[in-house]
């Protein structure tokens, strides 16, 4: 390591318990996508000091910490995702929303504010021929559907995720590399490199039948609820047409299912993911569920809506990077440290993938957590890895890209082939939008 990758890590160690009782906040205080008002606020207050200029509000709740305040040639983007998982059963949920950082979301924040801190100092900062932006970003946990829709009528979002808003408002114009980070549960201590991944649509399903006393008078009632029951068994009769090649993954959960027990239930909301590997199997899935639902309404004679909204891109990962490698194992030595295979895949999906397909995007995970992701399970054991080297990684690969004229940022930007403008990433994301509605009243 030369004189500034010491300097680096010797500022982040200086401040490890500023950055771990950061981290323990907000975990201590998850707030869902859209919502995230007091951690962005946290966010602020301290990019605030470090940082020579700041934006907020962006997507509702994102910040953006600049590092130098003039416009530089390069800018580069190390991102933090505000969001909780849903997961009401973990021991640190928030009692009233079920919020929880089950899904490690506040590592990768702790990780920009642990690079913020080190790479502000003088000597380091003048060593950065390009600029650092420190990004919180919302809503990567694509739940709360209904909620969402909500907020697009009201003109506040148009997308669901965050980064798909971001983008569309223009806020990812001025960064040309970004860094993105997640945690893992694996028995490793950091990976270097992303895997591909699934995209997805989604899917607000709602029945309306008829209400109508259960037990006197059930007769003269629709039961939505028996409608999207239908429709969830029609559903599961196409598991054995999706190609196992497509890794197509469609998980309806009901949001709501009546009113009270004694009364036939005249609406019922589904609210659903429709994943896969590539554009045209999500497509082909989407429609067998569009289908299957709507089989529910004809043969309960309800009325069905079915808004489609796009979800996430599936990820194109860049091949690990060699000096991301190399700074993780100057941190860890004797570390257990790989790179991901160009063949990894998860059915998982992350607006991640978004992003992927308008900039170059440098991916890596650390380790230091067990138990399942967004499970009640989850918990972080290792704070030095999940936060401390999360900031480490993050700042040194700043350092590495944009030191020397920031002579390699220039070349990743430069043979970079983005597989959208923003113009039309915009178009392609609002072609997927859609209402179908039938009523099925009058075919009784």
């Amino acid at each position: 390591m030369d004189s500034i990758e010491l300097r680096i890590i010797h500022t982040i160690d200086e401040n490890r318990e500023k950055i771990i009782e950061f981290a323990r906040d907000v975990y201590s205080h998850p707030e869902l996508g859209y919502k995230e008002f007091r951690t962005s606020a946290k966010v602020k207050e301290i990019l605030e000091g470090i940082c020579e200029r700041t934006e907020d509000k962006l997507a509702v709740t994102g910040v953006k910490g600049y590092l130098k305040k003039e416009e530089q040639e390069i800018n580069l983007a190390l991102i933090g995702e505000l969001d909780a998982v849903v997961s009401p059963y973990h021991p640190y949920a928030d009692k009233e929303t079920g919020a929880c950082h089950a899904c490690g979301h506040h590592a990768q924040l702790a990780g920009i504010i642990g690079a913020a801190i080190a790479l502000s100092d003088e000597r380091v900062k003048a060593a950065l021929d390009g600029n650092v932006t420190f990004f919180a970003v919302p809503a990567e946990e694509y739940g709360e559907i209904e909620f969402k829709q909500g907020l697009k009528a009201q003109g506040i979002i148009r997308y669901g995720g965050g980064k798909s808003e971001l983008i569309r408002i223009g806020a990812f114009e001025d960064v040309d590399i970004s860094v993105v980070h997640h945690i893992t549960s694996d028995p490793v201590d950091i990976t270097v490199g992303g895997a591909k991944s699934n995209g997805f649509v989604s899917k607000l399903i709602r029945y309306t039948g008829r209400d109508s006393h259960a037990a006197a008078a059930p007769h003269k009632g629709i039961n939505a609820l028996n409608a999207a029951s239908l429709g969830l068994s029609a559903l599961a009769y196409h598991r054995e047409t999706f190609q196992d090649s497509d890794s197509v993954r469609i998980h309806p959960i009901i949001t709501k299912g009546g009113s009270l027990v004694n009364v036939v239930p005249g609406e019922t909301v589904v609210e659903t993911l429709v994943r896969a590997r590539t554009i045209e199997a999500i497509e082909d899935a989407a429609a067998k569920t569009d289908r299957s639902f709507s089989s529910g309404a004809y043969a309960l004679g309800a009325k069905i809506e079915i808004e489609t909204a796009p979800g996430y891109l599936p990820v194109i990962p860049l091949p690990a990077d060699e000096d991301m490698f190399e700074a993780a194992k100057g941190i860890l030595p004797e570390g257990r440290v790989i790179k991901v295979p160009e063949s990894a895949f998860m059915t998982a999906s992350t607006d991640v993938g978004d992003l992927t397909h308008i900039q170059p995007v440098l991916q890596f995970q650390t380790g230091g957590a067990e138990g399942e992701l967004h499970s009640d399970k989850f918990r972080v054991f290792d704070e030095e890895l999940s936060y401390i080297n999360t900031a480490k990684i993050m700042a040194l690969t700043a350092y590495k890209l944009l030191k020397d004229g920031a002579a390699k940022a220039r070349k990743m930007k430069q043979d970079y082939q983005p597989r959208f403008s923003r113009e039309e990433y915009i178009a392609y994301m609002d072609r997927l939008e859609n209402t179908f509605e039938r009523d099925f009243a009058d075919e009784r």
